[in-house]
């Protein structure tokens, strides 16, 4: 509520500018929080995709549908799903929305995620519950928000599902994957996560979300406790990959 508040009386003192590039947003298209020019810039992730971890295809993986990394690696979600590509503009808006409390960017940052599921048709009716993937309790009273929460909200809203939070608990605080080699994250993920309620989540498919996805192994591990304590299928919902 104090977060709000302040984030209110700052905006009546200072103009709007946005989080991209830094330049003031005309009034115009002040509702919008992302200037047009940024919003354009960001690349969007385009068909064929990975049956696995839904990056676009080059042309040698397209045949057979997989990504090299993909044919190295196992998961345990069944499928991944991201509207953009981490590079550029929208690599930027995420870390503002991550590191500089910039909370309400999950709207704008949302709806990519909600034209993504709409264009390309995926199932989310078959989606039982929205499950954000948790920050532990010491890097959730840093930040203040959890942004794979107020993403996942962002979908809940748009097509009626109800949002788990509390079901799926960060165990213990793990090191930033940023710099860290695809062995090393898994390594540092593994049994970082548990489930608090088995029951609430038995025979139950679910949208598993967060912001990035890179190597999986965050949403893998994630993936893996949850099917553990009975989940069905599992797809995850990333802005970016």
């Amino acid at each position: 509520m104090l977060r709000g508040f302040f984030r209110g009386i700052r905006d009546l003192i200072y103009p709007n500018f946005c989080p991209g590039c830094k330049n003031k947003i005309s009034p115009a298209g002040k509702q919008d929080l992302i200037c047009g020019d940024c919003w354009e810039k960001i690349e969007r992730n385009l068909p064929p995709f990975c049956v696995y971890c839904g990056r676009r295809l080059e042309k040698r993986g397209a045949a057979v549908n997989i990504c090299a990394r993909c044919l190295r690696n196992e998961f345990h979600f069944d499928r991944a799903f991201s509207p953009c590509s981490y590079t550029g503009i929208i690599k930027k808006l995420i870390h503002e929305f991550k590191y500089s409390g910039r909370d309400y960017l999950g709207e704008p940052l949302g709806r990519l995620m909600n034209d993504f599921i709409r264009d390309y048709r995926l199932p989310i009716e078959y989606m039982d519950f929205i499950v954000p993937v948790p920050l532990h309790k010491s890097r959730l009273r840093e930040r203040e928000f959890n942004q794979a929460q107020l993403l996942s909200e962002e979908i809940a809203g748009e097509f009626d599902k109800e949002v788990l939070t509390g079901i799926l608990v960060r165990n213990r605080q793990t090191r930033t994957q940023t710099e860290l080699s695809p062995e090393e994250r898994r390594r540092n993920v593994k049994s970082s996560f548990s489930v608090r309620d088995k029951k609430a989540v038995k025979g139950a498919n679910i949208l598993l979300v967060d912001d990035v996805l890179t190597t999986g192994a965050t949403s893998s591990e994630a993936a893996r406790v949850l099917k553990d304590s009975g989940a069905g299928i599992i797809f995850v919902m990333t802005l970016a990959n």
